[in-house]
């Protein structure tokens, strides 16, 4: 499947997979391509219904579901439901635990360190897609949507500079709070296989 970087990449997606172009399908892909951000299905449904364009609860729920199922759109299960983003290729989030904002984030393992996984473990990876967790530093801050977003590649080849903010542009500085250390004992699954970070 190509990469869908665009909207018109994902309206040209859902052509070449045979699916029809309906009015409801195009103002879903639309809203996420214009909001860019996780939203719910009921979120959808109120932003398209506010927005003056008619669709009802169940339109909306099978065209989610087709598009996800069909790799156009993102789709991420949550104890609180699902969440729905333009993005569809492998990426990272960053989960806002004060906000409950979802983030796009592109992450690149150093190769010493895929490789240490695939000898632990004897699993050959060829895609991985890691969640973050942390606060931001104020409830100013919090509200702030990022300036930058699903561009930053963090990768070993490309360090960051000492305290820049792979969400933040210059022109707004604030950065992420860090995250909180795991407890003594690391998480199942850090501990599990036994990766040294």
């Amino acid at each position: 499947m190509k990469k869908i970087s665009s909207l018109e990449d994902a309206l040209n997606q859902c052509r070449d997979l045979g699916m029809r172009m309906s009015r409801q399908r195009r103002f879903v892909l639309e809203l996420l391509w214009q909001v860019r951000e996780h939203l719910s299905a009921r979120e959808i449904y109120d932003r398209l219904n506010r927005e003056g364009k008619a669709i009802g609860h169940t339109s909306v729920y099978q065209n989610l579901e087709a598009l996800s199922a069909q790799g156009v759109i993102e789709c991420i299960e949550r104890s609180d439901g699902r969440l729905y983003g333009n993005i569809s290729d492998s990426h990272s989030h960053i989960n806002c635990i004060n906000t409950g904002q979802l983030l796009d984030i592109y992450v690149t393992l150093p190769e010493e360190l895929i490789e240490q996984v695939e000898k632990q473990t004897g699993v050959r990876i060829t895609d991985y897609r890691i969640d973050f967790y942390g606060y931001r530093l104020s409830g100013a801050e919090a509200s702030e949507p990022p300036t930058v977003r699903n561009s930053q590649d963090l990768s070993a080849s490309s360090p960051l500079a000492p305290n820049e903010d792979p969400l933040r542009s210059e022109s707004s500085p604030q950065p992420i709070a860090p995250i909180p250390p795991w407890s003594e004992h690391g998480t199942e699954e850090s501990s599990a296989i036994g990766l040294d970070f």
